[in-house]
């Protein structure tokens, strides 16, 4: 789709923060950061990460260990596709979700990182979308990212130029443009299910939904709400994402993991209804839910 000359004045952008810490957009760095163009974070490292599951080569090159959560920027600085010390910046971040969460998996910590990432593209492209009528055209290359911080000062573009605010321009800007290539980047380091990522993305569209429709209850504005929820129906008449949910609520079909990490529990839309039984073998009992992970 063609791209528009409209751009989003700052009081735009303010409004759309108010939403919530994951619709902030700040277009310049927000903070001290070692940030990286996402096309950098794409990169698929040169072999698979060490995992507890998959013990480390000894002769692979060593990986420094993730970043402390307090810590104000990444171990080794990312640069390029790989950082100072070799770390790209993609496996230094799922390395930091394993530390603040014991992450006893790869899969788990990767599955959450992109849940994160997932859950801030769809909030400022389809926020944008929903209050203004244009999608900020959130290329990889534009958009900058510090895998060693949290939301909102995880991101900033360094673009400007937007794109009309239909299910194509958002299909094309959020998942062949980033959620493809993330999943893919994710899959070569580590052993994680394309479907998990899938839903994944299909839970973070519609976490992105639920929360503007709240800010449009609060502020009067069913317009908002109404917009966010027709354009969202476009992007789930696909295969990856719509198969990923069900029925009106938006509940997923498949679990992010987060209950396998220590003091963890279930998201409210998790497919299921409470945490699954692990059998005398070691795997995840099937007795609750509807599906496995």
């Amino acid at each position: 789709m063609a791209a528009q000359t409209r751009r989003l004045t700052a009081a735009e952008l303010r409004t759309l923060s108010d939403v919530g810490g994951f619709f902030v957009l700040p277009t310049a760095p927000p903070a001290p950061g070692a940030y990286v163009p996402l096309t950098d974070a794409y990169a698929a490292p040169a072999a698979p990460v060490a995992t507890a599951a998959t013990p480390p080569d000894p002769t692979a090159p060593a990986v420094p260990p993730s970043v402390p959560a307090t810590a104000p920027g990444p171990a080794a600085p990312a640069t390029g596709p790989e950082g100072g010390g070799g770390v790209p910046p993609l496996v230094a971040r799922v390395a930091r979700v394993a530390e603040r969460l014991g992450a006893p998996e790869y899969r788990v910590a990767a599955s959450i990182a992109q849940l994160g990432l997932a859950a801030r593209l769809w909030s400022v492209t389809l926020g944008s979308a929903a209050l203004y009528g244009v999608v900020p055209d959130v290329t990889p290359a534009s958009l900058h990212w510090d895998p060693a911080r949290s939301t909102p000062e995880d991101l900033w573009w360094a673009g400007t130029v937007t794109r009309p605010a239909t299910p194509a321009d958002l299909r094309e800007v959020v998942q062949d443009g980033h959620l493809v290539p993330l999943g893919e980047a994710l899959r070569a380091a580590g052993p994680v299910s394309a479907r998990l990522l899938w839903g994944n993305a299909g839970s973070a569209l519609g976490g992105a939904v639920r929360e503007l429709t709240g800010w449009a209850r609060r502020h009067g504005r069913p317009e908002v709400a109404g917009r966010a929820a027709e354009l969202a129906a476009g992007l789930l008449d696909h295969p990856d994402l719509g198969g990923a949910l069900d029925g009106p609520g938006l509940r997923r079909r498949t679990c992010c993991l987060y209950y396998r990490c220590p003091g963890g529990g279930l998201c409210g839309d998790c497919v299921f209804d409470r945490p699954p039984r692990r059998t005398a073998a070691g795997g995840p009992g099937l007795a609750a839910g509807r599906s496995a992970p």
